[in-house]
């Protein structure tokens, strides 16, 4: 077991905001072990100072956490109890903090499922996108026991700017993680509709822009996300189908509890569209093509 400040980590996920963490976890000290299935990844890993293994059992044997930063329940399943899973290998009391956006119920589960084995669970999403991974700036949305935030203290400093502490049970976070994606995703969708509305009735899209960043009707996501629209780049920082996801998980929890959801219907509806006409890799501001293709017209706006 190496030093409770700087506990050995196995990094399982090294996509868009997972390799920013796992950097950032080697600048702060840790031994960080990384797992990633794209060779890419890996080597950019590995030129930042981390070493890679082959499988989650792997890097785990030799941790004393594993962060799980994948895309969605499926895979947490898997990188955690499939062939050559982490929870195979990691000590007992090992803890595993999981990041991924899923159900609450599932995190509930997976906490349950984890002390059976003799591990800890962190439900701890987050949020802020691949530039905040980067610079360390992530906001977390996390619950558990005071024993797993007590492990999980020096990876959360190294990779946050904001911890909430949400509860002392896992599926907390997660609940409230789906909350956040609702008005995310509802944020993204209604942006795209305003400025489509601008472009369509031909007003100066990028006048409408600051104008609207400097009035009531601007948003988090407007002021981040219109950009790319206006540019006419999509360049993937956070992708269409990741909201195709979110938002399904938003309504399923809706359908649990038998609450209507219809904002969040309708911009899920807008994003299936944007995947259906083959932009789901695409950055998920690009779920305003749809109603470019739709009226035949451009949001972009050349630079002045």
């Amino acid at each position: 077991m190496t030093d409770k400040n700087t506990p050995a980590v196995a990094f399982v996920g090294l996509g868009s905001m997972g390799l920013g963490m796992a950097k950032n976890l080697v600048k702060s000290g840790h031994k960080v072990i990384g797992v990633d299935p794209s060779a890419p990844a890996r080597e950019a890993f590995v030129a930042a100072g981390g070493v890679v293994a082959a499988s989650p059992a792997e890097a785990a044997a030799s941790a004393d956490v594993v962060v799980v930063a994948v895309v969605n329940a499926q895979q947490v399943e898997a990188v955690l109890f499939g062939d050559a899973g982490a929870a195979s290998t990691l000590r007992k009391g090992g803890l595993v903090i999981q990041c991924a956006t899923v159900p609450a119920a599932f995190a509930k589960a997976l906490g349950e499922r984890l002390a059976k084995s003799g591990h800890v669970l962190l439900d701890a999403p987050m949020s802020g996108g691949r530039a905040r991974a980067e610079s360390g700036e992530l906001t977390f949305m996390a619950s558990g026991t005071a024993k797993a935030f007590a492990a999980a203290e020096s990876i959360l400093a190294a990779t946050s700017a904001k911890v909430f502490r949400l509860g002392d049970a896992p599926g907390i976070g997660s609940l409230v993680k789906t909350v956040n994606q609702l008005l995310a995703g509802v944020h993204i969708a209604s942006a795209a509709e305003a400025m489509a509305l601008a472009a369509k009735a031909g007003a100066d899209t990028r006048a409408v822009y600051e104008v609207i960043s400097a009035s009531a009707g601007n948003s988090w996501m407007f002021g981040n996300r219109v950009p790319h629209m206006l540019d006419d780049d999509y360049s993937p920082l956070s992708a269409v189908e990741i909201f195709v996801k979110d938002l399904g998980l938003v309504l399923g929890t809706g359908h649990d509890l038998r609450l209507p959801l219809p904002m969040a219907a309708a911009a899920h509806q807008l994003f299936l569209a944007a995947a259906g006409a083959g932009w789901g890799r695409l950055d998920d501001a690009a779920v305003v093509k749809v109603y470019e293709q739709a009226g035949d017209f451009k949001v972009s706006s050349p630079k002045k």
